[in-house]
Order: structure tokens, then C-alpha cells, then sequence
């Protein structure tokens, strides 16, 4: 006679009921554990005008000393109503035993960046170490991503861009909170 509850043979964070215990090296980051969503602003001089955005980010592990990492965004109008998908972005965040993290994100409009930075007291800041870009990929030089954890369920995201011959300054800037938090 089978079990009538199929569990999955290999479990993972993102599967209610399975998740295996977090890898020890994990502990400066477990706070970032779950799915946030909330909304964002952003700017750059090659653009027209300000913007506002809806994001999504989620973080996950197996039980290894690295976190899954996926984003989506969204334009919203004045009321929040999405107009069109902006931003998608997936990856892996490597911890290693003094808290330092390497970070390897990907984007489907050909960029791949590898960042480090610490983790530390709620907070990760990572700064470009290398972007490889495809033939018709955007150009960008260099980004510093901020995660800081100001309570358990908001996660404040700023992201700074040096792009198209532009020096690194402010892109984006989001208030997050955990779902499932009210």
C-alpha cells in the first residue's frame, strides 16, 4: 500500500512540509528566508522620467551553504495596477565561512554579474566583482545591491548602476514585506 502524501525525494524550502535545516554558514542570511513583495521607485538619467515598480523577491536554500535567489518586477501606474513586466533576475548566493558572500545573478536581457560583500546583523551588501554581458546585452559597468532586514517582516532593497557610460548611482529603491505577514 503507497503512502496517499507524495513527498517530493528531494526536499527544498520550496516545498511547505519538506524544508531541510539550514547549512550552519547560512545563519547571517536565514532572516531572508520566504517571498517579499511590495513597491519600489526608480531613476536613471538615459530615462525619460521616474518610475514606479512592484517586486517580488524570493529566497530559498536545500540545505547546502547557498540561497536561491529570484526577482520579478513589475510598472505599476499611480494606483498599483501593473502595466507590463520590468525586471527578472535569478541566482545563487554563496556563503562562506567568515560571512562574506558571493553572488552569481542572471537577467534574460544578457547580463550575468558576479558580486561579493558581507552578511552581517540583517543586512547584505554586495558590489560588483565582474559582469560578462552577451553580443546585444545592455552595457553595464558595475552594480552595489543593499538587503537590510528592519524588522522580521520588511526588507528595505536599494540597487545603485553604473550603465551606458554613466558612473555608479541610485536605480532603484524598494520597501518589502514578508508574505504571509498581514
Amino acid at each position: 500500500m503507497s503512502d496517499p502524501v507524495r513527498r517530493h525525494p528531494y526536499p527544498d524550502t520550496s516545498r511547505p512540509g519538506e524544508a531541510p535545516a539550514p547549512h550552519p554558514l547560512l545563519a547571517p542570511l536565514i532572516g531572508f528566508l520566504g517571498t517579499w513583495t511590495g513597491r519600489g521607485r526608480g531613476e536613471y538619467p538615459t530615462l525619460a522620467e521616474k518610475f514606479a515598480y512592484a517586486q517580488e523577491v524570493t529566497f530559498s536554500h536545500d540545505g547546502r551553504p547557498f540561497l536561491r535567489y529570484e526577482a520579478r518586477a513589475w510598472l505599476i501606474d499611480a494606483d498599483g495596477t501593473p502595466l507590463r513586466p520590468s525586471a527578472r533576475e535569478s541566482g545563487w548566493w554563496r556563503m562562506q565561512p567568515d560571512g562574506r558572500v558571493e553572488a552569481l545573478i542572471t537577467q534574460p536581457t544578457g547580463i550575468a554579474e558576479i558580486s561579493v560583500g558581507r552578511a552581517a546583523d540583517g543586512a547584505l551588501d554586495l558590489t560588483t566583482h565582474q559582469v560578462a554581458l552577451a553580443p546585444t546585452a545592455k552595457e553595464v559597468d558595475a552594480t552595489r545591491r543593499r538587503y537590510t532586514l528592519t524588522d522580521e517582516n520588511t526588507l528595505i532593497f536599494v540597487h545603485d548602476l553604473a550603465a551606458v557610460g554613466r558612473p555608479l548611482q541610485h536605480h532603484l529603491s524598494a520597501r518589502l514585506r514578508r508574505e504571509g505577514s498581514g
